[in-house]
């Protein structure tokens, strides 16, 4: 078996309130991407599960031997272990972490509510349509991870962006699409005003299809995709608790 990162590690804490929260990481990046507000929430005493996706943080080549069900899979059971802890469950997400986060509000009403940073539910690039040809004689095109301003940071995330894995992420999307009518949940939009990766329609996409009355949308000013690891981190944490208490 191929060894894990330790970057890409799941991540798992009991909390002594009565709030849980699942943090889930987005397509090539790991739970290292997510790990900061992870920790901050376990900090603050909330039970807390982000899961490692299968496929991430061991080699790109992985991602392309696994299917959408798997990560899907992955999240209802980290899902699973905090509803061993409370009923007061949140989802938080980033890009594709953020289109999980819509799946598991479509498919589970007794969430409290989600809250999307900088998420995926629509990809309008026309290579697209190629994917499932192309992906068959090509195995990757040039890597996606590490969009952040701060030159600081780098994240872990793989180097190459696999096609096959690419495919499952836009079946996944397909899957969500469909049944987004059936978010009613509240929900927080965090989204960076520049980002590389993810365009701005996603919010209005969203905005248009989910059932949910109580939306709040904050822009972003000093972070690019990943923003959960620059400049605007402390911000997101801080938006994260003030959302989850006010809808307790």
């Amino acid at each position: 078996m191929t060894e894990i990162w330790e970057e890409g590690k799941p991540f798992s804490s009991v909390g002594n309130k009565d709030v849980g929260v699942l943090v889930l990481q987005g397509f090539t990046g790991t739970v290292g991407s997510i790990i900061y507000l992870a920790k901050y929430l376990a900090n603050i005493g909330y039970h807390v599960e982000a899961p490692r996706l299968s496929g991430h943080a061991t080699k790109w080549e992985d991602l392309n031997k696994v299917k959408y069900t798997d990560w899907i899979n992955d999240v209802e059971s980290a899902y699973k272990k905090l509803q061993d802890r409370t009923k007061n469950i949140f989802v938080a997400g980033l890009s594709m972490g953020g289109a999980l986060t819509l799946y598991m509000l479509e498919n589970h009403t007794e969430v409290k509510g989600g809250i999307l940073i900088n998420h995926v539910v629509i990809v309008n690039d026309p290579k697209v349509k190629l994917l499932p040809i192309l992906s068959l004689f090509i195995k990757s095109m040039p890597a996606i991870g590490s969009d952040i301003k701060d030159p600081n940071v780098k994240e872990p995330a793989y180097d190459r962006t696999p096609t096959r894995g690419a495919y499952e992420m836009i079946k996944l999307l397909n899957v969500i699409q469909k049944n987004l009518s059936k978010v009613q949940q509240p929900l927080l939009i965090l989204k960076s005003k520049e980002d590389h990766v993810v365009p701005l329609e996603n919010v209005d996409y969203t905005l248009k299809n989910v059932s949910s009355k109580d939306v709040k949308v904050i822009y972003l000013e000093n972070s690019y995709h990943v923003a959960t690891m620059d400049y605007d981190k402390d911000l997101i944490n801080n938006y994260t608790k003030e959302f989850i208490e006010t809808h307790l």
